[in-house]
């Protein structure tokens, strides 16, 4: 699997699958207009904070990763950009094939032994056991579950898991991951 900015020809991909009854069913924004979603990824790759990427097997776009930069809370003087929160969407065509499990450490990779941050953080909605499954085996750490902290079209008021790793708990799994990760990270 490789990470890329997506092209063109990939953004068409993620159109096909992104806003699939099943891809969103436990999205925030459950479907997104397609001119929107291409001006947003076409901006990715000239952007100072937006690090978002393509997976790719072969030349057919498997999932996009998310990888955003943002500031810590903090009193005035605190370093800015030191942290990113990271998501992502696997094409159902490829569920169950280690999508997931390959780029969020690929992602963690990137902000932490590329970007330098110090603090990454992704949510999930509990009742997807999968997403919640694959951040933990990724070893990011469970931070918080927020009581009935979302409205879900189907299940009323869920709660939701906030998940987070430091820069040196990351270096002391002393992970390596298998993605080339050159376009993403050549700025």
């Amino acid at each position: 699997m490789t990470l890329r900015y997506p092209t063109a020809g990939d953004i068409e991909q993620v159109l096909a699958f992104r806003n699939l009854p099943e891809v969103n069913r436990f999205m925030i924004r459950t479907s997104v207009e397609p001119e929107q979603l291409r001006r947003e990824l076409q901006d990715v790759a000239a952007s100072e904070r937006d690090y978002s990427c393509v997976a790719v097997r072969g030349d057919t776009v498997v999932a996009i990763g998310f990888l955003e930069l943002h500031d810590a809370v903090g009193q005035p003087g605190k370093p800015l950009g030191t942290e990113a929160v990271i998501g992502y969407l696997v094409h159902p065509a490829y569920w169950g094939q280690r999508i997931g499990s390959d780029l969020v450490p690929a992602l963690l990779e990137v902000a932490f032994s590329v970007l330098g941050l110090r603090r990454v953080t992704a949510t999930c909605s509990a009742p997807n056991v999968a997403s919640a499954r694959l951040l933990a085996g990724a070893g990011m750490r469970l931070e918080a579950r927020r009581l009935a902290e979302e409205w879900h079209a189907e299940l009323g008021w869920i709660d939701g898991l906030h998940y987070a790793m430091l820069a040196e708990e990351w270096h002391q799994r002393n992970t390596k991951v298998d993605a080339r990760c050159t376009d993403v990270t050549g700025r």
